[in-house]
């Protein structure tokens, strides 16, 4: 038997995809044919009476010189991009103290500076919390103690003393995320029983399987695969099995290791809890011939897609997984995969005095393709050196090799744009189109190498559009919504299924790009936004908070593809941002309309959520309106002299509940685009 299963796994091993980094195509997926002729690769310059050396007068005009000068001064004077520091929460950092001592090398200053932040941010009720201004949080606040413990601190401590009592308050330490508990797991502090199944046999379902991989986020995905091979060795790092044993509202001993299932009998909640219990069964002796094969090929497939990228899937939790699978398959430490994987990790620090703290990763082509719309949108011109220098760093990131998105997507060439420095496995459709759209808004001197580059983009944004008609960001059909059951799928964002915001951007490139809305994947796109629209008018914001995100991103691509702004669910939802307008004329919206929708659009007024709500109201013609006059009257008035304005709340979004951003350049050139956008509106009027 253990033969026959071996022969079997080693054939699906065979089968699944290898990848083609040659540049020839596997496959076509239905793409129309694209004659240059029909296509707008240049936009027209826009039209201003102000040059940026000219001394103005005129509080707009003033307001959009600074903005521009603080964005020149910005950018990167080498290689012409721009990039702002990505804010998250405290769990990186909490998770950053955990790696040090995970690998027995502890940078003492970095310790301390790293708990001088957590220190920093815990909360009057002793917890940390998830984004700024929000209630403390289980598994960050579990998370940051455990750090902090580790960092030297005792428990007699009174900031410890309140941390503890309010993680009990919250129901303890079992309460803390899946991924908290695997971390846990490996210091010893919770039992390996607490942690869901994550067979690293994931890896032999061939793609097309329900259950492969490749049915994950690509973020899944990068997460899944290395965390299969440490839970599938178990390390443990010794720091004294007691050290958490504060925190559990039971003594540690006493707690039962059930998931709770639906009283309901029947259901895939309880289908996966069943499955999850078998496989947990199955760990504790699992057939070593067939672990062996997964655990090989967990292996390649990591260090596979470590190629070309800024760590794996350059995001802070697949490179800490992929750490802490190489130890457990006994890498070296001068191994130059590992020494990879830790620089990178060093890379991700900011420094601020006395602490530091760690981005999630960075963003500098998606800051740059955005910087680009807002000079060229204020009056730069496309041909200005630092548009220029910006334009030519963009195409040099242009993605020319297959990743996992071709197995689903089929086209002759590779193409599109990721998000970081590096990341050739997993470009995305919401770069790729706010990338086109400022290299349209570029006039660089060798137009046939940027031609190119659009036809590859457009075939490949068309190819990736989903079923449904709307786009995901990473992978096309990602949308198998039974696997959100799985119980390690606790962080709400085991998918990438099509999107509003995503969809509406590719829309919004196509329709500038030359497509009307007659053509079949405008109609489609439309279809599918008409079908996504909330009650009152709004859409919901996957990667920018939220509703005002999402609004403003459709009526941008109804508008680029020439819908008629009049039909009465465009009067809806532009009625719906002029209602939510705060008494001061700004727009804001908490994070927490995430949780509960009835908070969609309430929160304190913040420039970037301004900015976006003003951009949906000129997209739908109200360039007079009361609302756009009082809009832009609050961004001139909350604008520093240095042409800057500031933002202490998270607006964008990693994981929807439980993963935040705060993206330190939305601050300044969505407000920019918005100003400018408004003057040329006024002025073509």
């Amino acid at each position: 038997m253990r033969n026959f299963l071996l022969s079997l796994f080693e054939r699906l091993e065979t089968s699944v995809y290898k990848f083609n980094g040659n540049g020839n195509g596997n496959g076509k997926h239905p793409v129309p044919d694209l004659s240059k002729d029909n296509l707008r690769f240049e936009s027209l310059p826009m039209r201003t009476n102000i040059h940026a050396s000219s001394a103005v007068k005129n509080p707009l005009d003033t307001g959009i010189l600074r903005s521009q000068r603080y964005l020149l001064r910005n950018q990167n004077q080498s290689d012409g991009y721009w990039v702002g520091i990505l804010e998250a929460d405290t769990t990186i950092t909490s998770e950053y103290i955990m790696v040090m001592h995970f690998l027995g090398k502890i940078d003492r200053e970095k310790q301390k500076m790293a708990a001088n932040l957590l220190r920093e941010h815990q909360l009057s009720d002793g917890g940390w919390n998830i984004y700024y201004g929000g209630p403390s949080e289980i598994s960050a606040s579990v998370k940051a103690y455990f750090a902090l413990k580790l960092a030297g601190y005792t428990a007699d401590e009174p900031f410890m003393q309140r941390a503890r009592k309010c993680i009990l308050d919250k129901g303890g330490i079992m309460k803390a995320n899946c991924f908290t508990k695997i971390y846990l797991a490996m210091f010893g502090q919770i039992d390996w029983q607490a942690v869901p199944a994550v067979p690293a046999e994931m890896i032999l379902f061939p793609p097309g399987f329900y259950f492969s991989i490749y049915e994950m986020s690509y973020w899944s995905r990068c997460i899944v695969v290395p965390l299969s091979i440490a839970i599938a060795k178990k390390p443990y790092i010794p720091v004294g099995d007691d050290l958490l044993k504060e925190l559990y509202v039971i003594p540690r001993e006493k707690v039962v290791y059930r998931i709770k299932r639906d009283q309901s009998g029947l259901s895939w909640h309880n289908f996966f809890i069943d499955a999850d219990s078998i496989f947990r069964r199955y760990e504790q002796h699992p057939i070593q011939c067939i672990r062996r094969i997964a655990l090989r090929k967990a292996e390649e497939w990591m260090l596979d897609h470590l190629e070309k990228s800024g760590g794996l899937g350059a995001i802070w939790p697949a490179i800490v997984n992929s750490i802490f699978a190489m130890k457990c398959l006994g890498y070296q430490d001068d191994h130059p995969a590992f020494v990879k994987q830790l620089q990178e990790i060093e890379d991700l620090i900011v420094y601020d005095g006395n602490k530091l703290y760690l981005q999630p990763c960075v963003s500098p082509v998606w800051d740059t393709a955005w910087a680009i719309i807002a000079l060229h949108e204020s009056g730069i011109a496309g041909a200005d050196p630092a548009l220029q220098r910006a334009g030519q760093w963009l195409l040099s990131k242009e993605v020319r090799n297959f990743g996992d998105w071709a197995l689903k997507c089929k086209v002759d060439e590779p193409s599109g744009w990721y998000f970081q420095y590096a990341n050739e496995f997993y470009p995305d459709t919401d770069d790729s189109a706010a990338v086109l759209m400022a290299l349209q808004r570029v006039s660089l001197p060798e137009k046939a190498g940027k031609e190119a580059s659009f036809l590859r983009a457009i075939r490949w944004i068309l190819a990736m559009q989903c079923d449904d008609g709307g786009w995901g960001a990473f992978d096309r059909n990602n949308n198998k919504t039974i696997l959100n059951h799985i119980p390690f799928a606790d962080f709400n964002a085991l998918l990438d299924p099509s999107t509003s915001d995503v969809a509406a951007r590719c829309l919004e490139f196509l329709g500038r790009i030359g497509f009307g809305k007659s053509s079949q994947h405008a109609r489609k796109a439309v279809e599918f936004l008409q079908k996504e629209q909330e009650k009152d008018g709004s859409w919901f914001g996957r990667w920018g908070a939220n509703y005002i995100y999402g609004t403003w991103s459709v009526l941008s691509g109804l508008f680029a593809v020439g819908e008629d702004m009049n039909l009465p669910y465009i009067k809806k939802a532009i009625e719906w941002l002029k209602s939510v307008q705060n008494s001061d004329g700004g727009w804001g919206e908490t994070i927490q309309s995430y949780n509960d929708p009835f908070l969609k659009a309430i929160g304190k007024s913040t420039p970037s959520q301004t900015a976006w709500a003003i951009l949906g109201l000129l997209a739908g013609g109200e360039t007079k309106s009361e609302a756009v006059e009082r809009g832009i009257k609050f961004l001139l008035a909350k604008q520093k002299e240095d042409g800057t304005w500031d933002e202490t709340e998270f607006t964008a979004t990693g994981f929807p509940k439980v993963f935040y951003l705060k993206y330190h350049l939305y601050r300044n050139y969505f407000p920019l685009i918005a100003l400018s956008r408004y003057r040329n509106s006024l002025q073509k009027k």
